[in-house]
């Protein structure tokens, strides 16, 4: 059974800096993409930041870009998203999924997802 656990959100004031972690279980996922996607209340999902199996390749959802780093430690079946400069509108659940398509940047690209960690930026 795959599972992806998402881990490290909070609540933080604007300006400061959280690491989320998801760790995947269950299978290998060589060749896949793993992506972060946000959800706020009231609003659609949406694209965050994703990377390729090798690290080489990111894409970042330009409401994030110059303040998210995404990254991932294949040894150890995890992603991480780095997040600095925190608004008040990053606020929302925060979603892994893995993907085995090519520079997958929609929620029906991915396959399996994580149960969602909270993250929370005071104003």
């Amino acid at each position: 059974q795959v599972q992806l656990v998402e881990s490290g959100g909070g609540l933080v004031q604007a300006g400061g800096s959280l690491r989320l972690s998801c760790a995947a279980s269950g299978r290998t996922f060589n060749n896949n993409y793993m992506g972060w996607f946000r959800q706020a209340p009231g609003k659609e999902r949406e694209f965050v930041a994703t990377i390729s199996w090798s690290g080489g390749i990111t894409v970042y959802a330009d409401s994030v870009k110059g303040r998210f780093t995404i990254s991932r430690d294949n040894a150890k079946n995890t992603v991480y998203l780095q997040m600095n400069s925190l608004k008040p509108e990053d606020t929302a659940v925060y979603y892994c999924a893995t993907s085995p398509r090519g520079l997958p940047r929609r929620s029906y690209d991915y396959d399996y997802w994580g149960q969602g960690t909270q993250v929370t930026v005071s104003s």
